[in-house]
């Protein structure tokens, strides 16, 4: 093995440690664990990551029968990651287990090397081991909202991983950049890669021609329907997906987060597409708007639930605690916002979880506080009618789309203020 590939795998174990055993997320982590790599090892150290966490629940499976009890975490980890690359990598298995107990902490190169080839001599067969599930907590909660049948098609989709999604700076030439790209085109009309790409290597990438953006995320934006020349608010807008639609459609845009860190991330990416948006880094709940805004989108912190294919981490991070206080920012971020929005005007209030209280319940009790608002149907073709509620919003489930590869779960509706 070599040092980098040796060093790509240490920052995958400690990486997965800091979010098993510190419940970190595993963005946080990496930035730590990888930061002295070159790009091509941080990012294969991320991938070997998220690969290793999402499918913890079966390597624990396979692994269990061989373990007395669970070791620390590290080297639990290191023994998840070896499964990964032996099974859904197809990774040539001895030189897994020799570079495992290679990475093993003093003490335990032994354990290693013993359940490794247990696993390989005497192991169920992969495939037939039950998929990663869902903790309890969250389990009985999509059930209770989606029914007892949704449940196993979303934890498919989990296991699945997600697709390579892009959003142009122009739109109407998806299909001349999915021909370029060897890409195939969704059914909103987006653009999808099947297979993993170095992203930055891409055709058009550095010309700024277009980003990475999940079809889900990039509904909300669409949804508002941004028009040149009109002043747009995007509230807690990092990444900068959907600021960049938002600019992309000739308005003017505002664009605000609580962090700098984050925010520098957007503008970073403003600057390779070309795109302009006033970005200000306050708190939403405290900044005031210097005027009225014609349209705002309020894309709201919650539990990310939906985007359990992109981010295996928030299986070992979240435990359902905390709910209620998203559930009450979420609402004082509606309030606050609706404080910018001109009559006459619209706000659409997305979130990228799978609940109810941070979706379809939200909306109703803004309802009721505000009974200038109203709820706007979103129109296009482009909208599957699997997302439609009875009620004129878009629920989005990460088992839609399951031919075409899946898609990040969300919960987008629009609301318009009374003239």
């Amino acid at each position: 093995m070599t040092k980098a590939g040796a060093e790509a795998r240490r920052a995958a174990v400690a990486a997965m440690t800091s979010v098993t055993d510190r419940r970190q997320l595993l963005g946080v982590a990496l930035a730590r664990a990888a930061k002295a790599l070159d790009p091509p090892e941080r990012a294969r150290a991320g991938r070997l990551a998220t690969g290793a966490l999402r499918w913890a629940g079966r390597s624990d499976r396979m692994l269990g029968p061989f373990l007395k009890r669970m070791p620390e975490g590290r080297v639990m980890n290191l023994l998840r990651l070896a499964v990964y690359e032996m099974f859904v990598e197809l990774a040539p298995a001895h030189a897994v287990v020799d570079r495992s107990v290679s990475l093993a902490p003093r003490g335990r190169t032994g354990l290693v090397n013993a359940v490794l080839r247990n696993v390989l001599r005497r192991g169920p067969d992969w495939g037939s081991l039950p998929l990663p599930g869902l903790p309890k907590w969250l389990r009985r909660r999509l059930v209770d909202a989606w029914g007892r049948d949704a449940v196993p098609a979303m934890e498919a989709a989990f296991a699945a991983g997600p697709r390579l999604d892009l959003t142009l700076r122009e739109s109407g030439d998806e299909r001349r950049w999915a021909e370029r790209l060897g890409a195939v085109l969704r059914p909103d009309g987006g653009i999808r890669l099947d297979e993993a790409r170095q992203v930055s290597a891409l055709p058009g990438y550095a010309d700024g021609a277009w980003w990475v953006q999940d079809a889900g995320a990039a509904v909300a934006a669409r949804v508002l329907d941004a028009r040149t020349g009109e002043p747009v608010l995007d509230l807690c807008c990092a990444p900068g997906g959907k600021t960049m639609q938002l600019a992309a459609s000739g308005a003017e845009v505002t664009a605000l987060d609580v962090s700098r860190e984050r925010m520098d991330r957007v503008e970073e990416n403003l600057a390779r597409t070309g795109l302009a948006a006033t970005c200000i880094v306050a708190d939403a709940l405290n900044w005031a708007s210097q005027g009225m805004f014609d349209a705002i989108l309020v894309d709201a912190p919650c539990s990310g639930t939906g985007t359990l294919r992109r981010h295996p981490d928030l299986v070992f991070v979240r435990d359902g605690s905390g709910l209620d206080e998203l559930a009450g920012l979420q609402a004082r971020l509606i309030d606050r916002a609706l404080l910018s929005l001109r009559p006459g005007g619209r706000l659409v209030f997305c979130t990228c979880s799978l609940l109810p209280e941070e979706g379809e319940e939200q909306v109703a009790a803004a309802l009721s506080r505000h009974p200038d608002l109203s709820v706007a149907i979103p129109v296009g073709d482009w909208i599957d009618r699997q997302w439609r509620t009875p009620d004129g919003m878009l629920r989005i489930r990460p088992d839609h789309w399951r031919e075409e590869g899946g898609i990040d779960g969300f919960f987008v509706a629009r609301l318009e203020k009374r003239p």
